[in-house]
Formats: C-alpha cells, sequence, structure tokens
C-alpha cells in the first residue's frame, strides 16, 4: 500500500506578489493620468501667485489699522483669480500641449527622412526609388 503526501508549498513569494500588484496599480494610475489637468492647474496657480504678490504687496503699505481690510483684500482676489484665470489657463495649457506634441512629431519624422537619405545614400535602388518619389511628388 502506498501513502500520499500533499504538501501546501507557497509557489509564489508574497513579496513578488505585492511588486507585481503594485505595479499593475501604477499603470493604471498613469492611464487615467490627464496632462492636460495638471498643466492648466500649475498654470492657474502661477497666475494667481503672481496676482496675490501684487495684492500683497499694496496691501503691506497700509497703516496696521487695515490688516483686516487688507486680509479681506487679498482673499477677495485670490478667489477672483481663481474665477478670471481657470479657463484661459487650461486653453493655454492645451494650447502649449498640441504645439509640443506637434514639434515632437516633426522631429521624428525629420530624424526618420535624415536616416532614409543616409541609407539612400548607401543603396542605388533606394536612391531611385525616393527619385521616381519626388518626381511624382512634384508633378
Amino acid at each position: 500500500m502506498s501513502n500520499f503526501i500533499y504538501n501546501s508549498y507557497c509557489v509564489e513569494h508574497p513579496g513578488v506578489v505585492h511588486v507585481y500588484q503594485a505595479a499593475d496599480d501604477r499603470k493604471s494610475a498613469v492611464k487615467r493620468f490627464s496632462g492636460k489637468r495638471g498643466a492648466s492647474a500649475l498654470l492657474l496657480a502661477a497666475l494667481v501667485a503672481a496676482l496675490m504678490v501684487v495684492v500683497n504687496e499694496v496691501a503691506h503699505n497700509w497703516t496696521d489699522g487695515h490688516m483686516l481690510g487688507a486680509w479681506v483684500v487679498l482673499w477677495v482676489a485670490a478667489f477672483m483669480g481663481l474665477a478670471l484665470f481657470s479657463a484661459p489657463a487650461r486653453r493655454a495649457a492645451m494650447t502649449a500641449r498640441a504645439g509640443y506634441r506637434a514639434w515632437t512629431e516633426s522631429r521624428q519624422q525629420a530624424a526618420a527622412d535624415e536616416r532614409i537619405w543616409n541609407a539612400a545614400l548607401q543603396d542605388a535602388r533606394l536612391m531611385a526609388d525616393l527619385a521616381r518619389a519626388m518626381d511624382r511628388q512634384g508633378n
């Protein structure tokens, strides 16, 4: 008669499982990230901070008796800045991002064209194909 022993050993290390789960969570977080919102929020914060510096300089020149008034003016300016600059900041961030994307694509296309041209300088058949394509494009 034979006896069978069933041992339940772990086939996966718990630390490795946690690392893989963290990597999957990071990938999903990166997919959900919107660069448009982050850039527009950063631009909005910069504009409001600049406005707050100007208001602070104006309020700093007031006498001590008007500190509450200066504080109220400072916060009113902050909230007005948020209200006034939010849409333009978002549009500016989206325009800058689209411009950067177009510039990056044009640089990639120029690099690809340069690689093809350098390869064509070494291969007569490729140069003939390029010459025919340029002739067709010119007509």
